[in-house]
């Protein structure tokens, strides 16, 4: 579905042109809303910073989240999500490079709903998008999104 949003929080700029190529090569069309930090990311959910004007935002149907960012790494933006009742159940899917099994804890710990790697050859991370967006977007019933 078009209306559901995407939060990518991303600071790679690599990593964002290669996610946002794969979901429009598996048709996922739905509006991606890119964070290039943690704080922005925070930001945008709760109305705060930058959005401050705005508000807090529309709420995104699922969160891919990496671990390595400035300001706030992915590990704090996951604290934060799950410590505010508007976003404490929301899908949060952790997509990094990385492959240090203290991150696997500690994401699954926190409440991540999943922790994918990204893959290095771009016709699996292509694939793994794809099963992402199918699961996520289109078979996964979301918890009812607080404002």
């Amino acid at each position: 579905m078009i209306d559901k949003i995407i939060l990518l929080v991303e600071d790679n700029p690599d990593d964002v042109a290669l996610t946002l190529r794969a979901l429009q090569r598996n048709n996922i069309l739905n509006k991606v809303i890119v964070a290039r930090d943690g704080e922005e990311a925070l930001d945008y959910l709760f109305g705060t910073g930058a959005h401050a004007a705005e508000g807090p935002a529309e709420m995104p149907v699922i969160t891919l989240l990496d671990l390595k960012l400035p300001k706030i790494d992915g590990i704090g933006v996951l604290k934060r999500i799950r410590g505010d009742e508007r976003t404490k159940l929301f899908p949060v899917v952790i997509l990094t490079s990385s492959n240090e099994e203290t991150d696997v804890i500690n994401g699954y710990s926190l409440g991540a709903n999943s922790y994918i790697r990204k893959p290095v050859d771009f016709n699996q991370f292509n694939e793994a998008i794809k099963q992402l967006g199918l699961y996520w977007l289109l078979w996964n019933e979301p918890p009812p999104l607080k404002r």
